[in-house]
This record gives structure tokens, sequence and C-alpha cells, in this order.
């Protein structure tokens, strides 16, 4: 017996909606049938559009999380229902399984919760031409799709379901890398490689020793540990420092949990910031266009270096829907990156006569291998490196438990008024903190600039709830003590009645 099921209905009934970066919740909540229904959904609105028909392969791979090999499963018996071919690609970062499905033309989708705890998981969706877009999720969350009679009384499969083909992606990845930079990139380089449960830590180690570097593997975990690249762990930064100081480390490299966002320490054992990371690759390939979010280090436009600086909403689908734009405007060289480290190129890159494609979703690999190889190539450390930019610091934190209501009614209340109203509100507020408010952005929460140069910006979170607190300053302890402060005024804030 088949079921009709609204995916509108189904999100609102289980929790499971989409965030900044694809449907995530609750491992509770996402049984096999929403798994199934949603990838269903996904399949049925590509057909809408003409990227899938019966016969069609879609390829699917997952993160390390405890659910992650359930729920492909359950993803890969969707595709068979629609008709499709399963091509699974087992256990690989999300730019692997993104790649290897743009290079075919074929949809694509990864098992994943990226950073956030293993008690919730997720599903990214790619079309054939690049991740889904906002426009895309809502068609999505539109559909009502037909439901076979597979499922038990709790919503999971009722059988176990066939083998699928085993597909190797890795191999085409660090190929893409190797190819590009060449086999002597990080000679003389002495690497350690912070594996945790990063679903590519292989890969990493695997693509410094191809680059001819020196790969040291640290701390590799069989628990799913939370690694947030936008929020390091206290105990995370404490590592890298003892790791560089006792093994004398030119850098440490590492991912979040789907390895689509980067971590890079210098030689010091200190995690550069993601949006820092971002402008020194954009600088190290040359690119002349730049699509970043409002939350990022504003020190790229005053660096002077690029050409045109696009600012967007929080989350690849508003950074990748800015790049294609600038794609459009004619620009020939455009990437994106966001203060999470996650970097994007949707134009071929060129250097010294070898090209690197283009690939529109979130990749770690590309900013890590590229700041290592233009400081080689300097004969620079990378805090030199990193020296060589404005003295602009940002940092970010969160309010965990932070209910989503909560967050949003905080920002309301602040922006009730006119601008000046705002502003006198604002300044009563955070006067004490950082002075006089004198201007607000609202492209995505609510980004404060005050008149001495700091910058406060409260954003609830897309996949969590949390509050963000992003701020910036003209030094680092500057930046993460105002950072705290603000948070500790906002977490004690009432709103009156």
């Amino acid at each position: 017996m088949t079921q009709s099921v609204s995916i509108a209905d189904l999100m609102a009934q289980s929790g499971v909606a989409f965030g900044t970066s694809g449907a995530r919740g609750l491992v509770s909540a996402m049984t096999d049938r929403v798994c199934f229904a949603y990838t269903a959904a996904f399949l049925q609105h590509l057909r809408a559009i003409r990227h899938f028909v019966p016969g069609i392969h879609v390829a699917i791979a997952g993160d390390l999380r405890p659910s992650s090999p359930r729920i492909m499963a359950a993803c890969a018996a969707a595709v068979r229902h629609m008709g499709g071919e399963v091509d699974l690609c087992g256990f690989v970062p999300s730019p692997a399984v993104a790649a290897y499905g743009f290079a075919r033309g074929i949809p694509s989708l990864m098992v994943t919760g990226s950073h956030i705890p293993d008690d919730r998981n997720g599903i990214k969706f790619n079309r054939t031409d690049g991740e889904v877009l906002k426009p895309d999720e809502l068609a999505i969350r539109a559909q009502s799709v037909t439901l076979p009679d597979l499922f038990d009384g709790d919503g999971m499969l009722k059988d176990a379901q066939p083998a699928a083909r085993q597909v190797d992606v890795a191999t085409a990845y660090i190929a893409r890398y190797v190819d590009f930079f060449g086999g002597q990139a990080l000679t003389g380089l002495k690497l350690g490689i912070y594996e945790h449960s990063a679903v590519g830590r292989d890969i990493l180690v695997a693509l410094v020793k191809a680059l001819g570097g020196d790969a040291v593997s640290l701390g590799r975990s069989d628990r799913f540990i939370p690694v947030d690249t936008e929020a390091v762990r206290p105990q995370d930064q404490a590592l890298a420092r003892e790791w560089s100081a006792a093994l004398k480390l030119d850098a440490i490299l590492s991912t979040d949990g789907d390895s689509d966002r980067p971590l890079l320490a210098d030689e010091n054992g200190l995690w550069m910031r993601g949006d820092v990371l971002g402008m020194l690759s954009a600088r190290a390939l040359g690119i002349g266009a730049i699509a970043t979010p409002v939350s990022c280090n504003s020190a790229v436009e005053l660096s002077d270096q690029f050409a045109t600086v696009r600012r967007t909403r929080i989350g690849s689908p508003f950074v990748i829907e800015a790049m294609n734009r600038l794609v459009a405007e004619g620009q020939e060289s455009v990437c994106g990156y966001e203060a999470n480290g996650g970097f994007l190129i949707s134009t071929p890159v060129e250097t010294e006569g070898r090209i690197l494609p283009a690939l529109p979703t979130r990749d770690a690999v590309l900013p890590i291998l590229s700041v290592l190889v233009d400081a080689r190539r300097q004969g620079v450390t990378l805090s030199a490196l990193q020296a060589q930019l404005p003295a602009r610091y940002t940092f970010s934190e969160r309010l965990e438990n932070y209910p989503t209501a909560q967050s949003q009614a905080l920002i309301a209340h602040l922006e009730q008024g006119s601008e000046a109203a705002i502003l006198v509100r604002l300044t009563a507020m955070f006067g004490a903190l950082a002075g006089e408010a004198d201007g607000i952005d609202r492209t995505d929460g609510l980004r404060i600039h005050f008149t001495g140069g700091d910058i406060i910006h409260l954003r609830p979170s897309g996949n969590a709830p949390e509050l963000r607190c992003y701020t910036e300053s003209g030094n680092a302890q500057r930046a993460a003590t105002l950072n705290e402060q603000a948070l500790k005024l906002v977490r004690d804030y009432t709103i009156a009645a």
C-alpha cells in the first residue's frame, strides 16, 4: 500500500528542515521514512527541471557518524524507487562526491551533519551542475511524494536493501590537486594532520605525501568529534599549540566532519581564522572577484587586492548565487569563501600552464594547499604570511542551547523603529563595551558598527538552537574579549515588556 506525503508537513512534524547547508535534524527524527521521502522529493524536483530521468546514476557518500550508513541506505532505496541507479562512493569528503557528480552531470548527495554533534545528522543535495540553492529547497519543500510500503511502524526499512555499485572517487579527488600543484609543492614542510573523526583524514595525509611533504598523523579518533571550524574548541586550540611546540611543525592541517571546511594552524599552533585563510587563498590563486558573507573580515576590502568584493548572507547557497552573478557579469576569475573557511571556485584557475577546474561547492583542500604553497614559494612562515594583510581581526562564538525563537525575538526587539532609534538602543545596550553605534547592516542578522571601528554581529544559527556572535576589531585579543562580553550581555539581557 502506498501513501502520499507532503514534504512541508513532514518537515514540520519531524523537525528535520533545511538549514544553511541541506536538511538537518536529530538522528531520532531522521527515520528511514523521512530520509527516503526527502531524497524522493529531491529527485522529483530534479526531474521537473530535467536534471534527472529514470536510469540516471545518483552518487551517494557519507561522513563517519554512526548514523550515516543507515541514512545512506535509506537514500539509496529512494533513488532506486525513483528509477535511478546508485553509485555508492563510501565515506569521503563532501567536495569529492560533489566533484564526481558535477564531472559526470549526475545528481549527488552527502549524508552529513558537518560539525554538529552526532546526535544529529543531515543530507546535503547537489544538482547535476552545482549545490542545491534556496529556490531548489523551496521547490523540494513544496513536493508531495508517494511512499511505498517499505517501512515498519517506527519508520524504518523493513528489509535489507540490495548492494549498490561501489565507486572510487578519492583517487580522482587527490589527483585534482597533485596535477595542479605538482609533486614537489610541499617539499621541505613538516605538516601535522589533525585527523580526529574527519571523513577526509586519510585523503589529507595522502595529499601531503603526494605533494612531497612530511605528514605527521595526530589525534585520530574512533568516536565522532564535533569540530567546528568557526568556533574551535579550547581543547583543540591547546592540542595544536602542544603539537607544534613538541614536534616543530610548519603547520597543522585539519577539517570539519565532512571535510568541506578547512582548519589550518601556523607554526606556533595558532588556528587561522577561516576568512583570513580565504583571503590568503584568493590572493595566492590570483582571483579577481570575491563573494563572501557579511560576517567575514573587512580586511578583504581594506587590502585593495581584489577588483570586486560582493557581500552576501551567510551560507554557501547565498555565496554561490553571488558567484554566479559575478560570472554572468563577465568576471574572469571568481571565488567565494566563508568565515568557517569554506572555499569555492566557480571559474577555472590557471598557474604555470596548469588548470584547476571549477568546483562550486565548499572545499577544504584548496585553501589549505594554496596558502601552504604560497608561503613556501615566498620562503615565509604562515604567521608572516598572515601579517601581510591589514590588521583586522575577527572572532566568533555562540550561545548554545539558545532557542531560535528567542534569538529571533531579540533581533526583532533591537531592530524596532527608525534607524536613528535603533542606533540609540544599540548604543545603550553595547555602549559600555564598544562606544557609540554608528551603523547597522541587516543582510543577515544584525551587524553593528561602532565609531571606534569595532563590530558586533548577532545572528540566529540556521541549523541549531544557537545564537552566533561575530566580532571584529583592530587586534586579536580585543576581538575575542569583545565577543565574550557581548555574549554575556546578550545571555543576561531581558526584553522589556
